[in-house]
């Protein structure tokens, strides 16, 4: 992570186990609108991805970009990439209403895609790339980097696959972002392009409710979404909440908000509360307050006792050579494609209930 205040440029790395020898994996780089391309492609070279490619139709973005990592080769459109023969999956992070129609064109040309989230801004869209991932037979994963790129919200993953708090019976997850206004782009704060907080900050903590509880569907029961105090700004929503009964009988409530205080060390005090039957785990995912930051840190209860654990730079992020293998291999280690889908669209059909419930 560059900026421990700025969430837009958290891109972490590790020393994480290469899964492919040099050439083997070949990624490209296309629309970079959000700072989370970086660690999407960070991810993914540091677990043996080659990067080969990179598109972006602002000059500025391209040059930062390539300074970042001189061994690409920046190509002045984005067919170029489309129809290279070495590419076998391309990275993106453009404007989330765009995502869907890039990721169409590269299931199309026969590749592999990974966007940032959120994957889509309308149920339309969703269902437009189900149908095109049957067709095809290519990945559409996303970049839900709250749990894949936290080193102690994977952690908790391994912890609750062992049996570590029996079985999962709620999930908590609190995530405050850092607005910082100024720096954001004219399309954060339109509704259409960004698709709603619940679309966008919320798929991140649907997904992680649908895998630490090991579901795979849920019941919304209630959403909200407001503007409480940017009127400058109409179309932003700088609140939300929103609630879930899963398939197996687990609950989830879930606060994402645009309210970090100026004060705190990093973007946000992101964290997650896990109930087992036979113990808990509290995620501090990003700082402990008044401790050290950045930190990403467990905390376990359970029948023998309490135990703390500083999981940063512990994991070395296991998803994306899993991703890479899947690819590869037609697996589905890192992550099912129905679950991808899954906890986009109960954080789309949440953001809808959200607006219907405004507007009565």
């Amino acid at each position: 992570m560059t900026n421990i205040k700025d969430g837009a440029s958290y891109a972490p790395t590790s020393d994480a186990k290469k899964v492919v020898n040099a050439g083997e994996f070949c990624i490209a780089a296309a629309f970079l609108d959000h700072g989370h391309i970086y660690g999407q492609v960070n991810g993914l070279r540091d677990a043996g991805a080659t990067l080969k490619y990179v598109y972006d139709p602002d000059s500025d973005r391209l040059k930062a970009f390539c300074e970042k990592y001189p061994e690409v080769q920046p190509v002045s459109d984005f067919e170029t990439i489309l129809t290279a023969p070495d590419v076998h999956m391309v990275c993106s992070a453009a404007v989330p209403s765009e995502r869907a129609g890039i990721g169409l064109r590269v299931l199309q040309a026969d590749k592999h895609y990974f966007t940032d989230k959120a994957p889509f801004t309308t149920l339309e869209q969703l269902e437009e790339v189900r149908q095109a991932v049957e067709r095809t037979g290519r990945r559409y994963f996303v970049y839900y980097a709250e749990r894949i790129h936290n080193d102690a919200a994977w952690r908790a993953g391994e912890l609750i696959a062992q049996g570590a708090v029996g079985r999962v019976v709620q999930v908590l997850n609190i995530a405050p972002h850092r607005l910082n206004k100024a720096s954001r782009p004219d399309w954060f704060f339109q509704k259409a392009r960004y698709g709603g907080i619940l679309t966008d900050i919320g798929s991140h903590q649907v997904e992680q409710f649908l895998t630490y509880a090991g579901a795979q569907d849920a019941a919304i029961n209630f959403a909200r979404v407001e503007n409480f105090s940017h009127p400058d700004y109409p179309e932003l929503e700088d609140f939300g909440e929103f609630s879930m009964t899963a398939d197996n009988g687990a609950s989830f409530y879930s606060r994402v908000d645009w309210y970090t205080p100026d004060g705190l060390r990093t973007w946000g005090d992101g964290r997650t509360f896990i109930l087992g039957t036979t113990g808990s785990i509290e995620l501090r995912k990003y700082i402990d307050i008044t401790g050290n930051a950045p930190s990403s840190t467990l905390l376990l209860v359970d029948q023998h006792g309490e135990q703390r654990e500083e999981c940063l730079g512990q994991t070395g992020f296991p998803f994306f050579g899993q991703m890479i293998l899947d690819c590869l291999e037609h697996t589905e280690r890192a992550m099912r494609q129905k679950h991808i889908f899954m906890a986009a669209e109960l954080s789309l059909r949440a953001q809808l209930l959200a607006e219907q419930s405004q507007q009565r």
